[in-house]
């Protein structure tokens, strides 16, 4: 038996082989009575509706045995269709159908409501888009008047008005009025979820890697100490550092310090993942060996090695030398001066820039020199020999007591030839200060060219190094028709003492040459102290682990010695295999053919950690131990950005999240407005849904 739809499926039923008349009067009555089907097999007319639709009709003809008096059928069938129970299945099949075409009620509501929240979460992308591209570009969100009349609503809702100006769906879509989600507290809401959704993807890398690195550092923010904690690990076959929170200090001391890093580990679920270093810059509440946060840290971490930030100590090594010597203290006081009388007057620097075109120089600044910005000090010796010519100038044409000063004491080859020197050392230590400020670094690598700049700074100890430093001096004096001598002044003999006084050993020697006396007396010093203070501050880091970073550094001599990786290993708990190693060296000479190994970061990526499960381990605690804290320094510079005097009512909380938009722009980026949205949507229960059915 078949279910009738139509005319074409009742007739392929018929057997053609009855007479005419039979089939004509069929026919007729089906297309009269719609509802009418008709069973070969039995000979019998049913009724469609009544035997689909009709529940409590089984003992009815049309339902159950099927009618066959045919000569009474039309009375028969106009009788039956007038009954209650037939027109109740006519009605129910007539839903059926249309609930067929269109869908039932609640199909037809529920694709109502699944349209509206495809509109909702199209209007919502737009307010997430301008959300992530104020943060990334720390652009302050809001203005002093919001209100409608406002001539400047705040950047947030002037972006929103541009992209209306642009955009046909905001021009057409009208989001209810306590559903605009442009409000402070929505603003708010957006920008929590965007920093929730980027530390929660890179707790999520950590958890993988299975092990990490912490970084911190503190700095004040107007009355607030901020604290920055940073984390550094192994995914995808590259090194990654990124921030993870930022958070306010109740104290200054070790414990709280650790205290506020512990909770943030264990905030983002992090606490149980191997640590296996900690790295913070030199100052003794982090640094202490017995009640430093290093120290204490180390009570639930006992494997984190403590880093001291390589960056901070090369820093520290050129303020030490700087102020160390005399001769150079003076130099930079006379820089600082000189930046100073220029900076600090308008007029003087109006003449100052004036005194440039005069000369054809390219407009620039002096630098002023500090004891946190790092390599200010060779920024202030190149701005002061490029605009050499016009400071001279400028100083003598000012009738004034400091600017006489300055100019003689700028005047005179002893300060030229302390420029150059400083220049020429300073420019060495540079490229060093730059790599070491690197998220990628390694520790052999560090190593590598900390040893590189120590060996290079002692051949300058050589004659030739010295003489073409002087000579440069000489020339520069020359140009600016300085003299040369710089003889000292002598001291004045008393004459009853005349005849005891011993001044050389040698009898009447003859005094020293300028350029050796220069040499001796300040090319010399320098330039050992700078070397001393090298070697001397790079050498606290434990030396079991230093020889097994280098062990695990391809360019290194002891390249995968046994001893030095097992030292390594057993401090970690790695069970390293012997096996491998030696498996590992055959492997990486016939690598070594083809493809050069320069770094352990492609070592890492050469060894399968399938076949090299332990040696890669151990691989991968070199590449996460850390080489400096300077991404904490970073945060601190974003952060200065953020916190400016048009932005000084902003909240903490508010300060940190957008931190973490700004510094973590790269992961914002990878962000969906999708799933910027699904966490907007379960942050709490919504007015509205914007979740999308799965």
């Amino acid at each position: 038996m078949r279910l009738r739809k139509q005319l074409p499926q009742w007739q392929r039923t018929l057997d053609w082989g009855q007479e005419k008349k039979a089939v004509s009067t069929m026919l007729r009555d089906i297309q009269v009575f719609t509802w009418l089907e008709y069973s070969k097999s039995k000979d019998a007319a049913f009724c469609f509706p009544c035997r689909i639709f009709g529940k409590h009709l089984k003992n009815d003809t049309f339902v159950n045995t099927g009618f066959q008096n045919w000569k009474k059928a039309l009375d028969v069938y106009r009788e039956h269709e007038k009954s209650p129970a037939h027109k109740a299945s006519m009605e129910s099949w007539c839903s059926y159908k249309a609930s067929a075409a269109h869908g039932s009620v609640v199909e037809q509501l529920d694709s109502a409501s699944e349209r509206e929240i495809k509109e909702r979460r199209e209007y919502l992308s737009r307010v997430v888009a301008v959300t992530k591209f104020l943060g990334k570009q720390n652009i302050p969100f809001r203005g002093p008047d919001e209100g409608m009349s406002s001539d400047n609503q705040g950047n947030f809702l002037e972006c929103m008005n541009l992209l209306k100006e642009f955009d046909p769906f905001l021009q057409a879509y009208s989001p209810p009025s306590h559903s605009t989600y442009l409000s402070p507290s929505s603003q708010n809401e957006v920008i929590q979820c965007c920093a929730q959704e980027i530390v929660k993807a890179i707790s999520q890398e950590i958890k993988e890697a299975g092990m990490f690195s912490v970084m911190a550092d503190e700095a004040r923010d107007g009355t607030t100490e901020q604290l920055a904690v940073c984390v550094r690990y192994v995914a995808g076959g590259s090194v990654k550092e990124h921030l993870l929170a930022m958070t306010d200090l109740k104290g200054f001391d070790a414990e709280s310090i650790t205290t506020a890093i512990e909770d943030q580990l264990r905030l983002n679920g992090i606490d149980h993942v191997k640590v296996v270093a900690q790295a913070y810059d030199g100052a003794s509440v982090m640094s202490g060996t017995v009640g430093g946060v290093q120290a204490k840290f180390r009570e639930n971490h006992p494997m984190a090695i403590y880093v001291h930030c390589y960056a901070h100590q090369l820093n520290v090594v050129l303020c030490c030398t700087c102020q160390a010597i005399p001769v150079a203290r003076n130099l930079f006081d006379l820089l600082q001066n000189v930046y100073t009388f220029f900076s600090g007057s308008l007029v003087n620097h109006d003449k100052f820039k004036e005194t440039q075109k005069q000369l054809g120089l390219q407009p620039s600044e002096l630098v002023q020199l500090s004891k946190t910005r790092w390599s200010c000090q060779l920024m202030s010796i190149n701005a002061m020999i490029e605009n050499f010519p016009a400071v001279l100038t400028c100083l003598s044409n000012i009738s004034n007591p400091t600017a006489v000063g300055l100019h003689a004491n700028l005047a005179r080859f002893t300060t030229i030839y302390l420029l150059m020197v400083f220049k020429t050392f300073l420019s060495v230590t540079e490229s060093l200060h730059k790599y070491l400020q690197s998220e990628t670094v390694d520790l052999a690598k560090a190593e590598e060219f900390k040893c590189a700049v120590c060996a290079t700074l002692k051949e300058m100890r050589t004659d030739p190094k010295a003489t073409e430093v002087y000579d440069r001096a000489k020339a520069l004096c020359e140009t600016h028709q300085i003299p040369e001598s710089c003889v000292p002044r002598q001291r004045q003999k008393q004459r009853h003492l005349e005849e005891y006084i011993v001044e050389s050993s040698c009898g009447a020697a003859s005094d020293l040459g300028n350029a050796e006396k220069l040499r001796t007396n300040v090319y010399l010093p320098c330039l050992d102290r700078m070397i001393a203070e090298l070697e001397q501050r790079f050498s606290s880091l434990n030396s079991v682990v230093l020889k097994g970073v280098q062990a695990c550094n391809p360019g290194s001599s002891t390249f995968l010695k046994e001893e030095d990786l097992r030292g390594l290993a057993d401090h970690y708990n790695v069970d390293l295999k012997r096996e491998e190693v030696w498996v590992a060296k055959h492997y990486l000479d016939r690598k070594q053919e083809s493809l050069p190994i320069t770094d352990m970061q492609c070592l890492f990526g050469l060894l399968d950690n399938v076949m090299f499960p332990t040696l890669t381990q151990v691989i991968k605690i070199c590449l996460t131990i850390p080489v400096s804290s300077c991404s904490c320094e970073r945060t601190f510079s974003v952060l200065r950005r953020l916190h400016t005097w048009l932005r000084s009512t902003m909240g903490q909380d508010r300060l940190h999240l957008l931190a973490i938009m700004s510094v973590e722009r790269g992961e914002l980026s990878k962000l969906s407005q999708s799933q910027l949205i699904d966490s907007f949507a379960k942050m709490k229960q919504r007015r509205y849904r914007l979740l999308l059915k799965k």
